[in-house]
């Protein structure tokens, strides 16, 4: 097959080397708008779930992908100037440019081809492509060409966000919520390197607009980040990565490919990172679609029509879990005034996903707190 993939992402990437490690004789090229070694983001997670499906399918990539890695077994909630441990939370922590350079090594090892600082908007120019992936991104331009067939919606979420790393190594995955002067500001941080951590801010409309960040520059945006976190940073400095402020949003198509043209990753569905399934919604999309491949042969039509039809219901449900983990930070006010052991326990059921049952199997001692504090709490909650 002559496979063209526009978007170097972890998702094209992955789908890349699968087939090129099926069979050697596919002519496979991967197109990257962005120059080789670059990368926007800092560091990634993933749950044991989440690279169980890598090691299944590919251990060789699972290897490259987990030597040297981060590992914690912990969370930790900073609410009301308290520090509460979640125990049983195994995080996988790896820099994001680690992760695509063995990507790219694996996809070069079996024969892929790499192009950076090429950009395609239009499939037209890949003439003669049995299959054509669009894996460029959320906001593909591709998919935004051809907007008619896919019909997109995309739900602009009301908080904002900002990606800053750090030199404070937060070893805990940990969530630290402070109340400054203009209300309520959020970090999502943890430790990806042996020398940095990610420190994503996320703030309210409200707490943005009073805050005057709506009108900061970068710079005075990232100072003002610094002093409503410097308990936490420990006299560390944030750092900069166009790490400007933007709205998340959750993107759904209704129809997944057209032709022999076909949707992958954040182009094709968002999750949000307050769950952390961006990258693992993409790699599995590649297994998927290599499934399908694997299950149907190279009659294209029917290979994607077998990846819809394996993956949505997976897709849809992970991508649920993520919108009411968002709506669960948008919608805190009326939760800040819970100790900070009942506000833990509400943050593990945000998603609708963990029972209590759960919460007493993976940390005992968090969920005997919470029923010393609640004695009501049923002693059975699937």
């Amino acid at each position: 097959m002559k496979i063209r993939i526009v978007g170097g992402g972890p998702a094209g990437l992955f789908f890349a080397y699968l087939m090129g490690r099926a069979d050697q004789g596919h002519d496979i090229e991967v197109f990257e708008r962005d120059p080789e070694g670059a990368t926007y983001g800092w560091g990634l997670v993933f749950s044991d779930v989440a690279l169980a499906f890598v090691r299944d399918i590919a251990p060789e990539v699972h290897a490259s992908m987990t030597r040297g890695q981060i590992v914690f077994n912990d969370m930790e909630i900073v609410h009301q100037g308290h520090h509460v441990t979640l125990a049983g939370n195994t995080f996988h922590r790896m820099a994001r440019l680690d992760l695509l350079r063995a990507l790219q090594q694996h996809c070069r090892d079996v024969g892929v081809r790499l192009t950076f600082e090429r950009r395609y908007d239009d499939v037209e120019q890949l003439t003669g492509a049995d299959l054509i992936v669009a894996a460029d991104g959320a906001n593909s331009a591709i998919r935004t060409r051809y907007r008619e067939t896919f019909e997109p919606s995309v739900d602009e979420r009301p908080n904002l966000l900002a990606w800053y790393g750090t030199t404070r190594l937060f070893e805990p995955l940990s969530l630290i919520f402070r109340q400054v002067d203009a209300g309520l500001i959020i970090a999502h941080c943890y430790q990806f390197s042996a020398t940095h951590s990610t420190f994503l801010v996320e703030v309210p409309p409200d707490t943005f607009l009073r805050a005057g960040l709506d009108t900061a520059s970068e710079a005075e945006s990232l100072r003002y980040c610094e002093a409503a976190f410097a308990e936490d940073l420990a006299g560390h400095p944030l750092l900069s990565n166009r790490s400007t402020w933007f709205r998340y949003a959750i993107i759904k198509n209704q129809r997944w490919y057209r032709d022999n043209l076909v949707l992958l990753g954040d182009a094709l569905r968002t999750g949000h990172p307050s769950i952390g399934s961006g990258t693992r919604l993409a790699l599995q999309d590649a297994i998927a679609l290599f499934e399908a491949f694997r299950s149907v042969g190279s009659d294209v039509p029917t290979m994607l029509e077998e990846f819809r039809r394996t993956r949505r219901a997976g897709s849809d449900s992970l991508q649920q879990a993520a919108i009411r983990s968002t709506e669960w930070y948008e919608t805190l006010g009326p939760k800040l005034h819970l100790d900070p052991v009942s506000f833990a326990y509400d943050y593990l059921r945000r998603s609708g996903r963990v029972s209590h049952d759960e919460i007493r199997r993976r940390d005992p001692a968090l969920a005997a707190a919470y029923e010393r504090l609640h004695p009501s709490t049923p002693q059975s909650d699937v």
